[in-house]
């Protein structure tokens, strides 16, 4: 599913809804999540899943191309983890 997917999807569900204010309550919610995990802070979405971000320590890298080591810094890395409900639903289908 693609975001326009999930626009008419709204639109269909809500039909008082133009296909414009779909679209912003879209762009409205993903801006949203995209903030609180940018800011580490972790989303719960029950029946669906948590959004949050992880640690990665600094590692020695490869480089494919060159056979060469590379640092590779710290960084923080966003994930997605599945609720009950959905995973058990993906298992049944």
């Amino acid at each position: 599913m693609t975001k326009s997917d999930l626009i008419d999807r709204v639109c269909e569900r809500l039909d008082y809804l133009t296909r414009k204010d779909a679209e912003v309550a879209v762009n409205t919610l993903f801006d949203y999540l995209s903030e609180q995990i940018a800011a580490d802070r972790r989303i719960e979405l029950r029946g669906f899943g948590s959004f949050g971000t992880k640690s990665r320590a600094a590692r020695r890298g490869r480089n494919p191309k060159t056979g060469e080591t590379v640092d590779v810094p710290p960084k923080r890395v966003p994930y997605f983890r599945a609720g009950k409900s959905l995973r058990e639903e993906v298992d049944q289908g």
